[in-house]
């Protein structure tokens, strides 16, 4: 059973009554909101503007991976591995090349936190290819981009590009292809493109892309508020949030080439309604296994959804990356991701900063193993790394201090 396809266990988007203050948010047909772009006014959202472009960039960049991904697999598709033994296609220099050019013509005094880095594309003669997808989606310019355009943009998110020091900073944060071994899979795993801002140590606003994001096509509610009689099941999603707006989403059917109907339409997202540890549904590390974690000393888990006891948990399928796993929880379709620290794993900053604010929007919550906040300065230097204590807490609000409890019995 696909868990993620289950309409029965999944709603695609809670959308419903705004008010994510109610433990058990009903599934009922709202008004749906159209816009250009965001579903909110800029008299509500300090940073609308902003976000205004984080959307626009975030949508041209799922173009580009859906683009390159249709010709991964053929004979003219390239795949290389980094060092570190990830894999990584032009997708990911890519979009960061186009969100890096973007977002600098708008806002050139805002510096960028990325992933990558141009050593990698000039050493494996990725230069050509990267900057051909990025010329196909950047916005019009007198004159054309060229090889050193694009690896000065990737470069601007790199490695040492910038030293914050321990003053306050605003800055963006940018993970490319968040589930890049997902992006190679197929369609059936999960990735991301993430991108947050962050003012003076907050996270302010955030967008994720995900361009395969399953829906069933059997959920009506999803049929009702986008006003389309047919569903696919493959439309993909694009997920914001804006502190004090709220967490929403809207479908990307045209980036799988399929005509949509629906118009423009955002709908609300909150977190699911489960109050009961052992009733919640898991994700966990793609490296992880449920035995090694905090909660195997209270019960296991499953995950095969119509064989669940009394004794199990939910465990949801593996999709690749930490911020699919964030999506899931602000979503609704998961209850819970946890995640353990470990000594030779260091957690970036941008695996988590765009998926903390969409998941405290959509009235969840998010704090290390000992429920203290993430603290992005924890890098005082470059901003590129996160210190938790022990692991990262991602719940639905609702159970998190019982988690809490166990994991602090436990440790």
């Amino acid at each position: 059973m696909n868990l993620l396809q289950s309409s029965s266990q999944f709603p695609t988007v809670r959308f419903l009554h705004l008010h994510p203050s109610s433990p058990t948010p009903l599934r009922t047909r709202s008004l749906p909101v159209r816009s250009s772009l965001l579903p909110f006014t800029n008299q509500n959202a300090k940073y609308h503007r902003e976000l205004e472009a984080a959307v626009d960039v975030v949508e041209r960049a799922c173009r580009i991976c859906v683009d390159v991904k249709k010709s991964l697999f053929s004979s003219e598709g390239r795949i290389v591995e980094k060092n570190d033994n990830t894999p990584v296609t032009v997708a990911d220099f890519g979009v960061q090349a186009l969100v890096s050019l973007e977002l600098s013509k708008v806002f050139p005094s805002i510096p960028l936190v990325a992933e990558e880095d141009s050593d990698f594309v000039r050493s494996n003669n990725l230069v050509d290819s990267v900057v051909s997808v990025v010329t196909d989606k950047a916005s019009s310019s007198d004159k054309p981009l060229t090889n050193t355009d694009v690896l000065e943009a990737i470069d601007r998110g790199g490695k040492s590009a910038i030293v914050y020091g321990t003053r306050p900073a605003t800055y963006w944060v940018l993970d490319p292809i968040d589930g890049t071994k997902g992006f190679l899979k197929g369609s059936e795993a999960l990735y991301v493109v993430g991108l947050a801002l962050v003012v003076e140590g907050d996270i302010v606003l955030g967008v994720m892309g995900c361009p395969n994001w399953q829906e069933a096509s059997s959920y009506n509610s999803t049929t009702d508020v986008q006003g389309s009689e047919s569903v696919p099941s493959r439309s993909g999603i694009i997920m914001v949030a804006h502190v004090g707006c709220g967490t929403w989403a809207r479908r990307l059917s045209d980036l799988m080439g399929v005509s949509a109907k629906a118009p423009n339409v955002w709908t609300r997202c909150f977190v699911d309604g489960c109050h009961l540890v052992p009733k919640a549904r898991f994700c966990i590390s793609d490296s992880q296994t449920w035995e090694s974690g905090p909660l195997s000393a209270f019960f296991s888990a499953t995950s095969d959804a119509d064989c669940v006891s009394d004794k199990e948990g939910l465990l949801l399928p593996t999709c690749c990356g930490s911020l699919c796993k964030y999506l899931m929880v602000a979503s609704g379709r998961a209850s819970v991701f946890i995640l353990r620290a470990r000594a030779q794993i260091i957690i970036k900053a941008w695996d988590h900063a765009v998926g903390i604010i969409c998941v405290h929007e959509a009235g969840g919550k998010v704090t290390d193993w000992k429920g203290s906040e993430l603290d992005l300065a924890a890098d005082p230097v470059e901003r590129r790394i996160l210190l938790p204590s022990m692991g990262v807490l991602v719940t639905n609000g609702t159970i998190h201090k019982q988690i809490l409890e166990m994991i602090s019995s436990t440790s």
